[in-house]
Order: structure tokens, then sequence, then C-alpha cells
């Protein structure tokens, strides 16, 4: 069942419309996506409309030092978590001066899991005007490709329905 209609039925053309309907600018802070989140929004003429930006942030210093996330948030429970996503998708709205955020930080391997964070971990944070932030965890399968595709769609589906929610 598709939750959005779009001329060629492709996610960001269903955000392209929502996003300059309701007048929202977006910033994203990638870590694993490395840049994919953006690269989806802004092949859409018209995407400077509202698409400000976006901190790839792959490494630890990278997300202390351009997204500000917080040295004992990244100890405490590591670059993969649901506490960093949401402090990277805090510096994002911060750095990039917007009133909605996404962003993603993930293992997609094929190594560099754990028995506690297996590859295919994922966790993203959304922050849209007038809701409190979603964070999330997805545990995802396929190849390396494959798992970015998902978390691409999965990021941009759900902003479209948090976007519905919001005034």
């Amino acid at each position: 069942m598709a939750i959005f209609s779009a001329p060629h039925g492709l996610i960001e053309e269903a955000l392209h419309a929502r996003l300059q309907e309701k007048k929202i600018t977006l910033g994203t802070a990638e870590s694993c996506t490395g840049g994919g989140l953006a690269a989806r929004l802004v092949k859409l003429a018209g995407a400077s409309s509202y698409f400000q930006g976006s901190i790839v942030a792959y490494s630890n210093t990278a997300k202390i030092e351009l997204l500000h996330v917080r040295r004992e948030t990244l100890e405490a429970h590591g670059a993969v978590s649901e506490e960093v996503a949401r402090e990277m998708a805090e510096g994002a709205l911060h750095q990039l001066h917007t009133t909605a955020a996404v962003s993603v930080t993930g293992i997609f391997g094929p190594s560099g899991g754990s028995p506690q964070k297996p590859v295919g971990t994922v966790c993203a944070c959304i922050i849209v005007p007038n809701t409190a932030p979603q964070t999330w965890t997805m545990h995802l399968t396929g190849t390396r490709e494959v798992v970015m595709e998902k978390t691409i769609n999965a990021v941009l589906t759900k902003l479209f329905k948090n976007l519905t929610l919001c005034i």
C-alpha cells in the first residue's frame, strides 16, 4: 500500500512537494550513507527552495567537531546509537540553520559489526517542527549497497510521514 503519490513514484518527489508546501527547510547529518540522503534530495530541480545542506561526518572526530556530538555520548553509547543520531540531527539543525533535520549512523559492513551491534545496525533521527525528535534503530540485511539503499528509503519514508504530522 502506497503512502504517497508522486509523478514517478519516488519518495523524494513526494518529500519535495511536502517540504515546499509546508515551507520547511531541511538539513542532513550523515555518517554511513556518506551523502546518499542529500544526493537523493538534490537530484530534483527546485530542491534549493528547502534543502540547505548536508554534513557528512564519517569519523567520530568529525561528529564532534562538525555536529557538536558530545564525546561523552560517543564514549557511553558508541557512534551507532540513537543517542548519537539525535545529537547529529540537533547539530545539523543548528549548524545548517534549518527547521527540520535528519541523521543516520550505522554499520554497513561487510566488517565492523559486533554481537551487540551487528552489520546492518542503523540508527536514525528525525526532527521536524512542532514534534519531539524521533529516533529509531533498524536491523537491515543485504550487501553494503543494499543496506545503504534500504536505509535511505526508510529514512526518507519516515521523514515524509513525520512531515504529515507537523503543523
